[in-house]
């Protein structure tokens, strides 16, 4: 009854905080200047959060399992000399003890940055940076494709690669949309996402319920009475009356949940997703991330779907 869409990971701990976060509008633009090549010093993003960087970095330091992912993928793997505890991907990531959601400032400075990336700004970690003179270069969790596409460029800016930034981001443009002309015609699919066994999910406003809307599948939460946000908890017999098409579950892995432990709630052996062996144990890491391999994970969902409803 389980399949399994092979994708290298990352931890589920942090997708609530990572996936879900709400955006800064003004963190939204692209870095400046936007030439072929980065010339220093270079501000990138604006407003508040905005981070003037003199000279290109040698000695980054990422609290971001996203950003680090980003910066390999850039060609800027060789300046990060830190990564967090959870940047478990690519292999050459040379993840730390460092923790993004409690740093530890001095710590960070023990590896001698001339820069620092991170997803939020917990505690004083800017300022403390900014009091010794360490750019700190804030990068949320996206709400949108764009939103990663921007990042991505960004970075390029910030680290002295935005040719390859943008060669990156033109790649997965048309790597996306090479695998939304393999969606099936026909009317969407519905499916629930399980981010947990308490049935917490995603709508389909979340950036990965973005993901889902381009494979063709329509999300069972959306119409969820009393469902409160973009990540809301559903009740079993809501699951059960909306009946979806397919499953998937992040909550999975060693001691996690299963397909057959799915099969074996309560009523949920009569859902049509168990019966029709359509219970998909997704990557917790790839799916809680919206770096490149976004693209992967968007492949994934279309093969599931077309194993559903093929195309013809």
């Amino acid at each position: 009854m389980k399949r399994s869409l092979t994708l290298a990971g990352l931890v589920l701990a942090p997708l609530l905080l990572f996936a879900c976060g709400d955006e800064d509008p003004e963190s939204s633009s692209t870095a400046e200047p936007q030439s072929s090549s980065s010339t220093f010093p270079v501000t990138v993003s604006r407003g508040k959060t905005a981070v003037e960087i003199e000279a290109q970095p040698e000695q980054i330091v990422s609290l971001s399992p996203t950003a680090t992912e980003m910066l390999f993928a850039i060609g800027a793997g060789d300046q990060v000399v830190a990564a967090d505890s959870y940047s478990n991907y690519p292999a050459a990531a040379p993840t730390t003890d460092l923790d993004g959601f409690e740093p530890n400032v001095e710590a960070i400075l023990g590896y001698e940055p001339d820069l620092v990336v991170a997803a939020s700004d917990p505690g004083d970690l800017v300022s403390s940076l900014d009091r010794v003179d360490v750019p700190t270069l804030l990068l949320p969790s996206a709400t949108t494709l764009d939103d990663t596409y921007t990042q991505i460029e960004q970075l390029g800016a910030a680290t002295g690669h935005v040719g390859d930034a943008a060669e990156v981001t033109s790649q997965m443009h048309s790597d996306i949309e090479s695998i939304v002309a393999e969606v099936p015609d026909g009317e969407p699919v519905t499916y629930f996402h399980e981010l947990d066994p308490n049935l917490y999910t995603v709508t389909g406003s979340t950036f990965i319920g973005e993901l889902y809307e381009m494979a063709g599948m329509t999300n069972i939460a959306d119409d969820a009475p009393n469902a409160a946000g973009d990540y809301p908890q559903l009740s079993p017999e809501y699951v059960l009356t909306a009946d979806p098409d397919l499953i998937f579950f992040a909550d999975g892995g060693p001691g996690g949940v299963t397909a057959d432990a799915i099969a074996d709630r309560p009523g949920w052996d009569q859902l049509s997703a168990v019966q029709n062996d359509q219970v998909v144990e997704v990557d917790p890491d790839v799916a809680s991330r919206w770096g490149p391999r976004v693209v992967d994970y968007l492949q994934d969902l279309v093969d599931a779907r077309s194993e559903l409803q093929p195309a013809g």
